[in-house]
């Protein structure tokens, strides 16, 4: 990506970032990566670093890869196991959103679950070590083989808390009213949040964002189904990307930079563009 990108992501600049996203369909923009100068790292890390919860929700619903590396292998949840990150406010928002969304631990080196966790615990944040100490904290969930509530056997949920005295779960359920239970693991299973299937919704509309809520999680597929189907997919012609062009350079001119020589990655694809500058009158010396 651009690096005035990553600066507008850095800033939380959502309107940049998301115009760039949609000025050319072509490219699954939303999993970019920055610069070498910045690590390489994927859009969806930067966002996380920066603290924008909103930001990041919305790059997930555009199809961002939760499990993308930096250049030194971080993923984006890795990186917020940091002494800089867990030291931050809101970090425990940013974890529960990425393991909602399916982040993943790998095993061996310095990217396993059992490092994080002795992270957490080191520099203060014992929540989330025990959040990670239980197979279910923190991620989406749905609800089956409940007999005693029938009702609530497909809702979804989010495992909040891991009671161990009692080895069940404190969970949200995914509507309206938000309720909180206590379950079983045996009534869990998860259903990690998807484009298609994230359980509630994130639009940027008017300046500002907008989170929708539902009752259930087929209403939200259903929302989500119908804005996809009101997008168009244009064929990338030489009038798009005129047009995206143009979008390219009010946004450089909205933010005060110069673009001359601007790189575009996304994953093992490169492009690159070079633009004139404009030549000025040279002052003559006296």
């Amino acid at each position: 990506m651009p690096d005035y990108i990553a600066s507008a992501i850095r800033k939380g600049d959502i309107k940049s970032v998301l115009r760039w996203i949609n000025a050319n369909q072509s490219e699954v923009r939303a999993n970019a990566i920055s610069s070498a100068e910045w690590m390489s790292a994927p859009a969806l890390t930067l966002a996380s670093l920066g603290s924008y919860l909103e930001l990041m929700t919305l790059l997930l619903q555009l199809g961002a890869n939760v499990n993308a590396r930096n250049s030194v292998g971080l993923t984006a949840i890795r990186r917020l196991f940091t002494p800089s990150e867990l030291a931050k406010g809101g970090v425990s928002d940013r974890i529960r959103l990425l393991l909602s969304w399916g982040a993943s631990f790998f095993p061996g080196d310095d990217h396993s679950r059992e490092v994080c966790i002795c992270e957490a615990r080191k520099f203060g944040r014992p929540e989330l070590a025990n959040l990670l100490d239980s197979e279910l904290g923190g991620r989406r969930c749905e609800i089956f083989n409940l007999s005693l509530q029938p009702e609530l056997n497909g809702k979804t949920c989010v495992a909040d808390e891991y009671l161990p005295d009692s080895n069940q779960y404190k969970v949200t359920l995914e509507t309206k009213s938000k309720e909180v239970l206590v379950l079983s693991p045996g009534n869990l299973r998860r259903r990690d949040r998807t484009p298609q299937d994230c359980g509630y919704y994130v639009e940027f509309k008017n300046g500002r964002t907008i989170r929708h809520d539902f009752d259930s999680s087929e209403d939200c597929q259903a929302f989500v189904a119908a804005l996809n189907r009101d997008e168009t997919q244009p064929v990338v012609t030489e009038e798009a990307e005129a047009r995206a062009e143009q979008a390219a350079a009010e946004l450089l001119a909205e933010l005060g930079l110069d673009d001359s020589q601007s790189k575009v990655s996304t994953g093992s694809n490169h492009v690159q563009r070079s633009k004139k500058k404009k030549g000025g009158k040279k002052k003559k010396r006296k």
